[in-house]
C-alpha cells in the first residue's frame, strides 16, 4: 500500500476491481436466489440468442430464418422462450425455435 495525498492507494488493483457479472449480463449467469416468479424473464439471461446478432432472430420479411432456427436448437431455454412468445403473443421473430407463421399454426392446434 502507498500513501499518496493522506489516501491509502494500493497500486494495480482498481477501487471496483469486482464486478457482478449478472449486472453485465453475462450469459449462463444467475443469482441462486433468483426468483423466477418474481422474475418471468430470468430465463433470458441463458438464452443464446443473447449472445449472438438480433437481426438473425427478426429478418426482413421472405428473409431467411435458418441461422436463427439452428442457434435455438441447443438452447437450453428453448421451451421457456417458446412458453414466453405464445403467452405474450410475439407476432414478430424467431422464438423458441419457431417463426411466427410456426406459432400461429401451434396456437390452432391447441
Amino acid at each position: 500500500m502507498i500513501r499518496v495525498n493522506g489516501s491509502d492507494f494500493h497500486a494495480g488493483v482498481p477501487e471496483d476491481w469486482h464486478v457482478d457479472p449478472v449486472s453485465l449480463g453475462v450469459p449462463g449467469v444467475r443469482r441462486p436466489e433468483t426468483d423466477d416468479e418474481a422474475n418471468p424473464l430470468a430465463w433470458q439471461v441463458d438464452s443464446l440468442c443473447a449472445q449472438t446478432d438480433p437481426e438473425a432472430f427478426f429478418p426482413e420479411k421472405g428473409g431467411s430464418t435458418r441461422e436463427a432456427k439452428k442457434i435455438c436448437t441447443s438452447c437450453e431455454v428453448r421451451s421457456q422462450c417458446l412458453e414466453y412468445a405464445l403467452e405474450n403473443d410475439e407476432r414478430f421473430g424467431i422464438w423458441g425455435g419457431l417463426s411466427e407463421r410456426e406459432r400461429r399454426k401451434l396456437r390452432k392446434r391447441a
